[in-house]
């Protein structure tokens, strides 16, 4: 007999049908002459109720001394379940115990500190909440695949390793012993965006899915060290055009995990944030606002809030002024629009005012920043002298140059840290909690 998914047998089982399954227990409860088991092998929210009877051989001396967290494989014939909130269980006619735990197995039946769960990764799947966290993630990787792949996106498999600065912060791992390797200092990559405009400028739309690194000694709930990017790129596309795709893309991979987790999205809207699904909906079925840097600057100095970070033009926006603009402004997400040019990266398109770029950030409510984007400049003479400006060794850059003296043309891209993503549509509060295995300052376990 195939073993089947518990997420199958609760949604497709009838009543009267032989299954088997393998997974996890969640709780054991042994009773007098019975023994109910929960058993979850990580496809849903739910665990399937398994009712041991006595007349199993091996009941007394192994079934009835499960415990949480053992491996086990059960086979049976579902029946109707009198319990509240399950349609069916499982009556075992076989049990195998697979592995056992031992006494100082740490998943009990009670809630656990995220922070506590984060020293034990290796077991905390097995948890309702990352379990949760697992499957959205599953399904919003999915959906960006399918967005971008059922329009004519190539994917690109940006590498890891780069001797260039994407981001012109300087905030790189740079790999010991590289020069002697490589013949140059080499990084770890913040960023496909480079490489990304490479192929848009051959197959006009691409897009990158992968890890990025940043050396930023930062250990707040919003930062990692190492984290995934979204980076679309489009050869004859302008700003406009770019906002216009990340709108589309935002609502289609959240209307996406709302239609396809939704035991999981309701279990973080009881649980981690209440409202979050409501959210979301809005989100999907709003159009987006669109504002100026300097409309945005006007109505925050015009808000009269007290603000921790003070607002003047010329000063990137914070996460407090952000989301004043999303939440209490326009209510809705927001793009904000070309930002001044000493705020943002060497590669932006300069305006005709001299002062500022064709930059946006996509900004929702209760996080801030989600997307950053830009129209990147394919003036050869505008990038040298936006190079000169940022400190950039023009020729450690030839072949960026390269691409616009050679068949250049305008193109825009935007890139969206992943994590971010599955943070803001989960409601956890810390994002060492939506990624399996958190890089951050002064930790690289498991």
């Amino acid at each position: 007999m195939t073993s089947e998914r518990v997420h199958d047998v609760l949604r497709n089982g009838e009543p009267g049908s032989s299954v088997e399954i393998r997974g996890w227990l969640r709780t054991a409860r042994h009773a007098k002459g019975l023994s109910f088991l929960d058993v979850s092998d990580g496809s849903c929210m739910n665990g399937l109720q398994v009712v041991a009877p006595p007349e199993l051989p091996n009941f007394e001396r192994e079934v009835r001394a499960l415990t949480t967290g053992c491996a086990v494989r059960v086979g049976g014939e579902l029946v109707e379940s009198p319990g509240k909130g399950q349609r069916v269980e499982l009556r075992a006619a076989e049990i195998e115990v697979i592995g056992t735990t031992g006494d100082d197995y740490p998943l009990q039946k009670k809630r656990h500190s995220f922070e506590f769960l984060r020293t034990i990764a290796h077991l905390r799947p097995r948890t309702n909440t990352i379990g949760a966290v697992w499957r959205v993630r599953n399904v919003a990787s999915r959906a960006i695949h399918d967005f971008f792949q059922q329009r004519g996106f190539l994917w690109l498999h940006a590498p890891i390793l780069t001797a260039a600065d994407a981001e012109g912060a300087g905030e790189m791992f740079e790999l010991a012993d590289s020069e002697a390797f490589f013949g140059r200092p080499t990084r770890l990559t913040v960023s496909g965006q480079l490489e990304a405009e490479i192929g848009a400028l051959s197959h006009t739309h691409v897009y990158t899915f992968g890890p990025t690194f940043r050396a930023e000694n930062s250990n707040t709930s919003r930062h990692l060290s190492e984290f995934w990017m979204v980076e679309p790129e489009m050869a004859f596309c302008d700003l406009d055009g770019d906002a216009a795709l990340a709108e589309e893309f935002l609502k289609a991979v959240i209307g996406t995990v709302l239609e396809e987790c939704a035991d999981d999205m309701a279990f973080f809207n009881e649980r981690i944030e209440k409202g979050i699904v409501e959210t979301l909906e809005h989100i999907v079925e709003t159009p987006f606002e669109r504002m100026s840097y300097t409309e945005a600057v006007a109505v925050l100095e015009q808000s009269g809030q007290d603000f921790e970070y003070p607002v003047r033009w010329g000063v990137d926006l914070q996460s407090e002024h952000e989301r004043y603009l999303t939440e209490e402004h326009v209510k809705r997400p927001l793009v904000v629009t070309d930002y001044p040019a000493e705020i943002k990266a060497f590669y932006m398109y300069a305006n005709a005012d001299d002062k500022t770029v064709r930059a946006m950030d996509v900004l929702v409510p209760r996080i801030g920043e989600i997307i950053g984007g830009s129209q990147r400049e394919h003036r050869v003479d505008v990038l040298e002298r936006r190079m000169v400006a940022h400190g950039l060794d023009a020729e450690a850059y030839w072949w960026y140059l390269d691409l616009r003296r050679h068949g250049g043309a305008p193109h825009a891209g935007f890139g969206l840290g992943f994590e971010r993503l599955i943070q803001f549509v989960t409601g956890m509060a810390n994002i060492r909690d939506v990624i399996p295995f958190p890089r951050v300052p002064g930790s690289v376990e498991f």
